[in-house]
């Protein structure tokens, strides 16, 4: 492949990525789907206590902007479930 500290081949200069980039994008994936999580987890916990949609009553009752984060939240859920699944079976 290449060495360590040597330059990048011109038929490679596009897109690089590293191990380490690597890593850290799927560190910061990890996060952000376990924020995206809990914030779904807290709004649906006082929708169910006391009917009120945070995320509705912060970008607007079912407004494209929160559909947008309701999707996100359950993307979220899906690739950690998925995440776990492969991870019981390995």
């Amino acid at each position: 492949m290449y060495e360590r500290g040597g330059a990048i081949p011109e038929s490679h200069s596009g897109l690089y990525f590293t191990r380490r980039t690597i890593v850290k994008n799927k560190h910061l994936l990890e996060l952000i789907a376990a924020i995206l999580l809990v914030v779904g987890g807290l709004n649906w916990g006082l929708i169910g206590l006391f009917q009120w949609d945070v995320l509705g009553s912060i970008f607007g009752d079912m407004s494209s902007l929160t559909r947008i984060v309701y999707v996100l939240i359950g993307l979220s859920a899906a690739y950690k479930l998925l995440k776990a699944l492969k991870h019981k079976t390995s």
